[in-house]
């Protein structure tokens, strides 16, 4: 569902009737405004969220007609692409089916295959599967898996891996 801001109501006083309030009048001006109507210019540029992230797969899903599809789009993931999958029959029986539905929800093309699924993943080499989780991985965790921290004894600096050892963990 799209949802758009609310336009503010026009203004239901009178000027007339704001102008014979006691309220101060405006000095009058000489010269019209030549400024644009509308809202103010935003001081500060907006930046953009950056939502969907192009991959090469390192062997590349062959199809039915032996085409080798290798570059490919993922998006990043909701809470519902990681909640709907629990549901699964096939998820639930086997729980590391978890990433094959979870990452046919989330690639969005791969080569020109008209539609990605779960059965398109499903039948990927494995090499190709194991970099797709963790491609998943880097892009959920804000482009990466590792964070730097501070021992709290010596105040050593070093990394530590946030990834999980499964897609969908953490």
């Amino acid at each position: 569902m799209r949802r758009s801001a609310a336009k503010a109501p026009a203004s239901t006083v009178p000027q007339t009737a704001a102008a014979g309030a006691g309220l101060p009048h405006p000095a009058p001006s000489a010269a019209p405004s030549t400024a644009p109507a509308g809202p103010p210019a935003d001081p500060a540029p907006r930046q953009s969220l950056i939502t969907e992230f192009p991959f090469e797969l390192p062997r590349g899903y062959v199809d039915d007609a032996g085409t080798v599809h290798r570059d490919g789009v993922m998006r990043l993931s909701t809470a519902r692409d990681e909640l709907i999958p629990l549901r699964d029959v096939r998820v639930q029986e086997n729980p590391a089916y978890l990433s094959v539905v979870l990452l046919g929800r989330v690639i969005t093309r791969l080569g020109t295959l008209p539609m990605v699924h779960d059965g398109i993943v499903e039948n990927m080499f494995a090499s190709d599967l194991a970099f797709l989780q963790d491609f998943y991985r880097q892009i959920n965790a804000e482009g990466h898996t590792r964070a730097a921290v501070q021992c709290p004894h010596c105040t050593e600096p070093f990394e530590v891996e946030l990834g999980g050892s499964r897609l969908g963990e953490s």
